[in-house]
């Protein structure tokens, strides 16, 4: 299992939001998103879409995280 609890990604496009909620489908812990005050549950694509996705987004994730997740949300990191 690979260790990682919070950090910000950047889902900048539709396809992006269904790539994320499928990996997050995929982890057997809590993925959480949260924007400003709204936090939603990383596994619902409607939730994900109800947040202000025009800048970084806190991703909490409770353990155990699986290796195929962790691997996978590499390329959503954001640098911001």
């Amino acid at each position: 299992m690979t260790e990682f609890k919070e950090t910000k990604i950047k889902l900048s496009t539709i396809n992006d939001v269904k790539d994320f909620c499928n990996l997050a489908s995929k982890n057997h812990g809590n993925v959480i998103l949260t924007s400003d005050r709204f936090s939603v549950d990383g596994k619902s694509i409607m939730g994900i879409m109800s947040l202000d996705l025009s800048k970084p987004v806190s991703l909490t994730v409770d353990y155990p995280i699986s290796d195929e997740f962790a691997n996978g949300v590499k390329k959503y990191v954001s640098a911001e």
